[in-house]
């Protein structure tokens, strides 16, 4: 039984859903804010690279990247080493969009905090540093411990 009652994950849901608000007054959704990310996290990306990350279609794909470099978000360069495609690189702006994004989460955060002494946050923030070196260390691996008790648990199916 899950004695955390999945409460991370929904408080995670509430910061997406106000950070899906507050990316708006930019213009952006976050669909538009996860290509951006993987292309600052990339630069150089193809297309075709960015569709495997985020399972998107040929034409999504396009339409996203289309949309993104009219809004100045993104530009495009020639691939030197394949002519028939091009490598995407983030602007400014987009880099100054990242800011704004983590400055939206923070300040969540911090209105959630605001709630627990000095005493209780040092060790809310300590036990959720351990959560999240664990929960980090098992991403880097690809989920091998993961993998092994989802597998055993559904009887390998």
């Amino acid at each position: 039984m899950d004695a955390t009652k999945r409460q991370i994950t929904k408080i995670a849901r509430e910061v997406n859903k106000f950070t899906a608000r507050m990316l708006k007054l930019d213009d952006i959704g976050t669909a538009e804010y996860d290509f951006i990310h993987v292309v600052r996290k990339n630069p150089g990306i193809t297309q075709a690279a960015i569709r495997e990350i985020l399972a998107l279609d040929k034409g999504a794909a396009a339409r996203r990247a289309a949309n993104l470099e009219a809004k100045g978000y993104l530009i495009r360069k020639a691939n030197p080493a394949d002519g028939r495609s091009q490598l995407l690189y983030a602007t400014e702006k987009a880099d100054q969009l990242k800011n704004s994004k983590a400055s939206v989460e923070a300040l969540y955060y911090e209105y959630l905090q605001e709630t627990l002494s000095p005493e209780e946050n040092a060790e809310f923030c300590r036990l959720l540093n351990i959560l999240y070196t664990r929960s980090k260390a098992e991403s880097k691996a690809d989920f091998p411990n993961l993998i092994h008790r989802f597998l055993e648990g559904s009887g390998g199916k």
